[in-house]
C-alpha cells in the first residue's frame, strides 16, 4: 500500500471490494480428508494470532467450511463476516502496510492457499484527516 498511501502527502486508499479464493498451491480446490476449516483476516496492524471482529485493526475477515471425504467436498460454505462492500462507502486506509492472516484445520489433504483481490481509489484527504485516520489503525 506503501506505493499508494502517505498520509502526509494527504493520498489514502478507498478500498472497495474483496473478492477471497481458497485454493490448493495450484488455484484448485483443496482435498479434504474429512471436515475442514479456514479462514483468513485483513488487517491494518501485525497480528499474532486470530483477533476478534472487534479488533479496531480488523479490515475484513471470513471462512470457509467443507463436509466431505475422500478428496471431494460433499458442502462448502463460504461465511464473511466483514467485507468492504458491505460499508456504504468501503473502508478507508491510511496505512502504508496491510496484513493477511489465517488459519485452516487439519481436515484438508494438503495445504490451504488464501488469496484476495482488492477493487480499490486513491483518494485526497486533509493531511490532519488523513493522520489521524493513520493514527487510529496504526
Amino acid at each position: 500500500m506503501g506505493a499508494y498511501v502517505d498520509a502526509l502527502g494527504k493520498s489514502i486508499v478507498r478500498i472497495h471490494n474483496i473478492a477471497v479464493t481458497f485454493s490448493d498451491s495450484t488455484g484448485r480446490s483443496s482435498n479434504v480428508a474429512n471436515e475442514a476449516a479456514a479462514q483468513f483476516q485483513l488487517l491494518t496492524q501485525s497480528q499474532s494470532n486470530i483477533v476478534l471482529p472487534s479488533d479496531r485493526s480488523i479490515i475484513s475477515t471470513g471462512k470457509l467450511l467443507v463436509d466431505g471425504s475422500g478428496g471431494v467436498a460433499t458442502h462448502v460454505s463460504q461465511d464473511y463476516d466483514i467485507l468492504p462492500q458491505h460499508w456504504t462507502n468501503g473502508y478507508l486506509v491510511a496505512v502504508d502496510t496491510l496484513y493477511f492472516g489465517g488459519a485452516a484445520s487439519t481436515g484438508f489433504s494438503g495445504n490451504v492457499y488464501c488469496s484476495i483481490v482488492m477493487e480499490c481509489t486513491v483518494e485526497t484527504m486533509s493531511q490532519s484527516a488523513a493522520m489521524a485516520l493513520a493514527l487510529s489503525q496504526g
